[in-house]
């Protein structure tokens, strides 16, 4: 889908101080195997600072940085992928009162790790809308500091890290211009997932934990056993997906300097994103992802962020984001910078 008109104003992060992958072996925490194989470097870790006060915090760094005021704004779309705070209660209204502090909608968007994405997407379509406003904010944050999450060994393909990312969605003027943004879902492969977990109670109703790599080795016997669902390539989505949206902006990836992707440890990163899209190390944000983990949804504008504000990419430069969430669905988009990001 062509954006025409689609800017990114503002954008904040926030990451609490790493531990090392080195410290997290010697503390038993992490085995040194598993390390050497996903070469991730650092991961960062909160032990209690809850989720929508990291929200909150990027919010502010990106609205300081927007140009826009706060009347200027239509709505607040807040995601997570783990429990933010009280059953029932409400994390976008928190984050839209330590933020913006107007009486404008608060959504809640669940799309898993691609929720950054889908978000600005829901914001532009309301903005598409709603003619008297040119602004949204988009926020997302995770703490999976929690007694449901084992960060180094919930999975094979990462590392949970905890962090947050803003980005300020206008109408009107921007540090980026969004060109084109895509998904796409191949929903055979919910089960992957899923593994035959009862659906109710709810897991983490009865204290149940995420546990991906439980999961995965459960679809493998299944699988063995002719039971499992189609197990497909993923990363035929993901160039797919690619291919569409980079095609709607009217480029190809030889126009593309950098690529924004998720914190994945080395072997996943490779199989579903740097091999099916053809990318080398020096295109994408590994050197950053390696010492921070996967936050969920914020990894891509994590990255955008650091490569922006440090001077890494320049005016006229795209940049791909690039990404995935369970279901299973990729999602990209292509963003064009428009001014410098040093001293931002």
């Amino acid at each position: 889908m062509r954006t025409d008109g689609l800017y990114l104003a503002g954008i904040g992060g926030y990451l609490p101080d790493r531990v090392t992958t080195e410290e997290a072996v010697a503390r038993g925490w992490y085995e040194a195997a598993d390390r050497d194989e996903s070469e991730m470097r650092a991961v960062a870790v909160s032990p209690s600072t809850p989720a929508p006060d990291m929200a909150v915090t990027a919010g502010r760094r990106a609205l300081s940085r927007c140009g826009h005021e706060p009347d200027d704004f239509a709505l607040l779309v807040h995601s997570s992928t783990h429990p933010q705070g009280p059953e029932g209660w409400s994390a976008p209204h928190y984050v839209l009162l330590n933020t913006l502090n107007r009486p404008i909608p608060a959504l809640e968007l669940r799309q898993g790790c691609l929720s950054m994405l889908a978000g600005i997407e829901a914001a532009w379509y309301r903005l598409l809308a709603d003619p008297g406003h040119d602004a949204a904010l988009v926020t997302t944050a995770d703490n999976f500091s929690t007694p449901l999450a084992d960060r180094w060994r919930a999975s094979r393909l990462f590392l949970l890290a905890d962090g947050a990312s803003a980005a300020v969605v206008s109408r009107r003027h921007g540090f980026a211009r969004v060109l084109a943004m895509g998904s796409l879902s191949d929903p055979r492969m919910e089960g992957l997932h899923r593994a035959g977990e009862t659906l109710f109670p709810p897991g983490a109703t009865i204290g149940r934990g995420l546990n991906f790599h439980e999961r995965s080795e459960k679809v493998r016997a299944q699988w063995a056993a002719g039971e499992a669902p189609p197990i497909l390539h993923f990363g035929d989505q993901v160039a797919e997906i690619t291919r569409r949206t980079l095609a709607e902006a009217g480029l190809t990836m030889a126009d593309i300097g950098r690529v924004c992707h998720p914190g994945y440890a080395r072997g996943a990163l490779d199989a579903i994103f740097l091999d099916p899209l053809d990318l080398d190390d020096e295109s994408s944000t590994w050197e950053f992802t390696s010492t921070v983990g996967h936050t969920g949804a914020a990894d891509l504008f994590l990255a955008l962020e650091r490569l922006w504000r440090g001077g890494e990419v320049r005016p006229g430069d795209r940049v791909l984001l690039v990404g995935s969430t369970t279901g299973m669905e990729a999602g990209c988009a292509v963003v064009e910078i428009v001014t410098d990001g040093e001293g931002n």
